[in-house]
């Protein structure tokens, strides 16, 4: 991880003593809303998604977090009990990693407190850009920015989005029945083609100047 790859082996022992491996399965709720967070979490591979759930059920996706990426630490830095749901999309290992014990860390590297910053300070820019993005940008552009995100950069080249499209609306702030207009406004200009999962990109310049 770039967070530790400053410290020698000897100081990074620890830290492994302090860090628990995760294993959950597809649709395994790793914590709740409300549980105390005493450590933060590291995807090593699998996908998790972070929720605020209604208390009539709704959900509300407001983060994806894949392999390398971690979740947690502001939280366990303020000393807060967890203000979202976390649930593995796919199986998933983590590394939860004791706050106890990367706080002597970080006492004795204040390294990684300047790495630590700068991720959350990343996070925190990548949040700014969703505000902007929910206030200024239309539904339309808001799902043909996530698309040209997980485009693989060859225009007819087919490729999967594993996560399902629910989950992919709420994360737009779009509703189910509005993503699925958008598609088909967006299939129907010849601009894109949708089979299940599995996405095409017909027109990347269409795409990009299309205003919905």
């Amino acid at each position: 991880m770039p967070l530790f790859n400053e410290l020698p082996a000897s100081e990074l022992e620890p830290i492994v003593q302090g860090t628990s491996e995760i294993s959950a399965r597809r649709g395994e709720i790793i914590f709740h809303r409300g549980d105390p967070c005493v450590g933060f979490h590291v995807v090593v591979y699998g996908q998790i998604k972070l929720v605020f759930v209604s208390a009539s059920g709704v959900e509300r996706v407001v983060r994806l977090i894949g392999p390398g990426d971690g979740f947690g630490e502001a939280l366990m830095f303020m000393g807060q009990n967890y203000i979202v749901t976390a649930e593995a999309l796919r199986d998933t290992l983590l590394l939860h990693v004791g706050r106890d014990v990367l706080f002597e860390q970080i006492d004795r590297h204040p390294g990684v407190a300047r790495k630590m910053l700068a991720g959350l300070s990343r996070r925190l820019y990548s949040l700014m850009g969703d505000v902007e993005a929910y206030t200024l940008h239309t539904g339309a552009q808001r799902l043909i920015a996530f698309l040209l995100r997980e485009w693989p950069g060859e225009a007819g080249q087919p490729f999967r989005i594993e996560i399902s499209k629910s989950v992919i609306a709420s994360r737009l702030n779009l509703t189910p029945e509005h993503f699925s207009r958008i598609l088909r406004e967006l299939s129907e200009r010849g601009l894109i083609r949708v089979r299940g999962r599995e996405f095409t990109v017909l027109d990347v310049e269409g795409l990009r100047v299309y205003r919905g």
